[in-house]
């Protein structure tokens, strides 16, 4: 009877000695677990902590660009209407040259 406690208690000790051993593994990784979060919260302060000014800076920069973006669109209806008025002018050209060359009885060669 004496060596059945003793077997019980010895049972009953591995299984608390492993249990012991699990918790004590399962204490390391939530230690270092918590290591991990502790070094991604100070990340994401040092990136964080310069975003609104960051956000303020962008906002200026796209500020210019489009102001620089109007004058642009500016110089190209510009060109646009150079280009048209030139067209017209050519068109207009063509058109009296062709006149004076069959008034005067000039062929005109396509090419």
């Amino acid at each position: 009877m004496v060596i059945l406690v003793i077997l019980v208690n010895t049972l009953i000790s591995l299984i608390l000695l492993y249990l012991a051993w699990r918790m004590w593994q399962i204490k390391q990784q939530l230690a270092y677990i918590a290591d991990q979060f502790t070094a991604y919260e100070n990340c994401t302060h040092v990136a964080l902590n310069k975003a609104p000014e960051n956000i303020y800076i962008s906002h200026d920069n796209i500020y210019k660009l489009r102001q620089k973006n109007q004058v642009l669109q500016m110089q190209i209806q510009q060109v646009r209407q150079i280009i048209s008025l030139l067209l017209l002018g050519q068109q207009i050209w063509q058109r009296y040259f062709r006149r004076l060359d069959l008034t005067s009885g000039k062929k005109t060669v396509a090419k």
